[in-house]
């Protein structure tokens, strides 16, 4: 692996965990406080954890002057693919009697892998490092 590669995987770990910590924070509330069912807190906070990393990965990772509708547009794809589909596989293994809090954990792990691979090789493919 490039070294510029190794150190954005490391820059987009510490930003994902950082957003995963937001989304953790907020689906918590939600579940816990409010009361709300699976998948409504699980969407709201995942929402709000990606344009966090969104933003950030955008600037400190890929540092990419990319259109920045366009790049978003692009992430905004990914999540209409992986949103829905987790969300109801969520919903799924919630009925099925499976703790919320490891339903979350997986599609959080799941979520960052697949992740970091779309917005280096689709969303920012042969746009990195062109910020000034």
């Amino acid at each position: 692996m490039k070294r510029e590669s190794l150190f954005q995987v490391i820059k987009f770990t510490l930003f994902s965990a950082s957003a995963g910590i937001i989304q953790t924070l907020v689906f918590t509330l939600l579940n816990e406080l409010a009361k709300m069912q699976y998948w409504p807190a699980y969407l709201i906070s995942l929402v709000l954890s990606v344009l966090w990393n969104f933003t950030l990965n955008r600037k400190y990772t890929f540092k990419s002057a990319a259109n920045v509708p366009i790049a978003m547009a692009k992430t905004f794809g990914f999540y209409l693919v992986f949103t829905p589909l987790s969300t109801w596989l969520g919903h799924l293994a919630d009925q099925a009697g499976i703790n919320e809090y490891i339903i979350f954990a997986v599609t959080l792990l799941t979520n960052f892998v697949t992740e970091f691979l779309f917005t280096k090789f689709v969303v920012y493919r042969g746009q990195e490092n062109t910020a000034k």
